[in-house]
């Protein structure tokens, strides 16, 4: 990839991944302190200044290497602590608090939906709109992706999370101790392509929005 397009490439997908990986872990910190968990807040982790959740490998590194290879692209912020222990009915409480970064990652594909539907509709700069469009369209894809991503019930993805919050105590317990294994689970599932029975009906879904919502220009 030249140099150019390596810098259009990121000047597309910068804001809607900076942006989908900081509301996201933003919303489990506001959620937990409304559980009665304020770690987030006295760590200043509940701005939405992206650099505060900056992981250099993550955020930076990973994405940028993807995006040169031309590869899916996929990153992480720095995780929101979480005191379990201090969370009224902690159960509940983790259950709520994991969810909460996936539904704000749908919320802004919701929004990102609005933008490209707006940019549909007008008549401006067309190098302008367009650019805009395809920054809309990465807003919705990574978004998606990063939602129905951390909903796998694997820790400590927040699907796991959900999960060992919903079974009995003794199989929670369990399941808990898969966590440090979580992430291998996941590149291994990863290698042998055992995720695209997940991912590839979601992206249908997002090309069927995308085109419903340029369909409407004509």
């Amino acid at each position: 990839m030249d140099l150019f397009a390596f810098l259009y490439k990121i000047s597309i997908w910068a804001i809607p991944v900076l942006f989908a990986i900081t509301l996201h872990e933003v919303a489990h910190g506001w959620m937990a302190r409304y559980f009665g968990d304020r770690t987030a807040e006295m760590l200043g982790r509940l701005s939405l200044n992206p650099l505060r959740h900056i992981d250099p490998i993550g955020t930076v590194l990973v994405p940028g290497l993807l995006l040169a290879v031309g590869g899916p692209l996929f990153g992480w912020a720095k995780p929101v602590p979480v005191a379990t222990s201090v969370l009224r009915n902690p159960r509940r409480a983790m259950v709520v608090v994991a969810l909460a970064g996936p539904a704000a990652n749908l919320a802004m594909a919701v929004v990102w939906c609005a933008v490209l539907g707006a940019i549909a509709r007008v008549n401006g700069n067309e190098t302008l709109d367009g650019w805009i469009a395809l920054m809309a369209q990465a807003g919705i894809v990574i978004n998606v992706v990063l939602a129905v991503f951390n909903l796998l019930p694997i820790p400590p993805l927040d699907g796991g999370r959900v999960l060992a919050g919903l079974l009995p105590p003794r199989l929670s317990a369990r399941l808990d101790k898969i966590e440090p294994f979580g992430l291998f689970i996941v590149i291994g599932l990863s290698a042998f392509g055992l995720f695209g029975w997940l991912f590839n009906p979601a992206l249908r879904v997002i090309g069927r929005i995308i085109l419903a919502l340029f369909g409407s220009r004509a």
